[in-house]
């Protein structure tokens, strides 16, 4: 699998070094002289490719959506942003954190390094937090003891198979779905320090910390935050400038 974050570093030097390069014999060659076009090439590349590394590694990072383990926040073909900085800066391939700004919450839509095979990138919903022991009870999730508040939305009109719920974490609610004919898997864990529990809001339709544990902090890329755009063969124009909850 193609590494775009490495290929970008490594564009990123290669064009720097020969900006350099030019720079250096500029002042050793006469003003009409001709340079090769891989010099012209690499001069003209780099001031963008440097600023798309930094936009990327430090600011903000597009995604795709590609499966419906998000229904109904996110759909397959939803195109997202995701702020880099809200868990810290961390330097782009090595993922060493240098900036420790910002910490995540309950509730937050977090991508991150799927830690089965960390090349991957994965979304799911922060539901339980270092230390926090998590239950899920007869499809009700458990925090402390605690069962999080609920609102019955009934069937969802996508699909009357699945009942649609509000859930709040946190201080603020959010949409999720259960599958009627989906069995029951309960269980209770509690969580290690420097990790996070994610979950899918398609909760009977998600590979989520359920079945492979929770995300070491480190794994953390970023939060979702827009949708920007939405396309699964044609513009859905209703959930592009949506504000991701």
């Amino acid at each position: 699998m193609l590494d775009f974050e490495l290929l970008l570093v490594v564009l990123t030097a290669v064009s720097g070094v020969i900006w350099v390069y030019d720079r250096f014999r500029r002042r050793h060659r006469a003003a009409d002289a001709k340079v090769s076009w891989l010099v012209d090439l690499g001069r003209s590349l780099f001031p963008v490719i440097l600023i798309v590394l930094v936009i990327r590694s430090f600011v903000v990072e597009p995604f795709r959506i590609p499966s419906g383990s998000m229904l109904p926040t996110l759909e397959a073909g939803d195109f997202i942003l995701v702020s880099k900085f809200g868990y810290g800066l961390r330097l782009p391939v090595t993922h060493q954190l240098i900036a420790p700004i910002g910490d995540p919450e309950r509730g937050d839509v977090a991508v991150f390094r799927y830690p089965v095979e960390p090349s991957q990138d994965y979304i799911k919903r922060i539901v339980g937090m270092p230390g926090d022991t998590i239950g899920y009870v007869n499809k009700r999730l458990v925090i402390n003891g605690e069962p999080v508040p609920v609102e019955s939305m009934g069937p969802w009109i996508e699909d009357a198979d699945f009942t649609e719920f509000r859930e709040r974490l946190g201080d603020g609610w959010h949409q999720a779905l259960v599958h009627s004919q989906s069995s029951v898997r309960d269980f209770s864990f509690t969580v290690p320090e420097d990790h996070y529990f994610v979950m899918g809001d398609n909760r009977d339709r998600s590979s989520d910390s359920r079945f492979w544990g929770p995300v070491p902090r480190d794994h953390l890329v970023g939060r979702a935050f827009f949708i920007w755009l939405s396309w699964n063969g044609g513009p859905n124009w209703s959930r592009m400038g949506d504000v991701i909850r």
